[in-house]
């Protein structure tokens, strides 16, 4: 498995645990029936750390994409090399480090965690492309 499809499957890997994050606080917050019911209505009742816990997890899942795509590239291309694996793992550690940045408001670091993270991505796409 290359690099690139290593940091893939790593990537999945943070996405269950944002999933498992945001869950157990919106369940700390609304209990189990809150959870499993409709959850109509809840904004009122979570707490800006079950908020921020959901608009991270918002986040990794619209980002996803780029990277996903950035791999396909690399791999469909034949363009791996060490900066395109080193670019991968780069976006595995900013995502990583993404969520408990968003949870726990760290100013401005979740902006620059997200940009390194964005940016290794087009590192990629660009090695895919020249």
């Amino acid at each position: 498995m290359s690099p690139e499809l290593a940091a893939l499957a790593a990537t999945a890997f943070i996405q269950l645990a944002a999933v498992l994050w945001s869950q157990r606080a919106l369940e700390a917050d609304i209990g189990h029936d809150g959870n499993t019911g409709t959850r109509e209505g809840l904004d009122s009742r979570l707490s800006e750390h079950t908020k921020r816990l959901r608009r991270a997890l918002a986040n990794h899942t619209e980002n996803i994409g780029l990277f996903v795509t950035a791999v396909v590239l690399v791999e469909f291309t034949g363009s791996n090399g060490w900066i395109t694996g080193l670019a991968a793992w780069v976006y595995v550690a900013a995502r990583a480090l993404y969520l408990p940045a968003y949870a726990f408001g760290w100013v401005p670091w979740r902006s620059v965690i997200f940009m390194a993270g964005f940016l290794a991505c087009f590192v990629m796409i660009l090695a895919s492309v020249f």
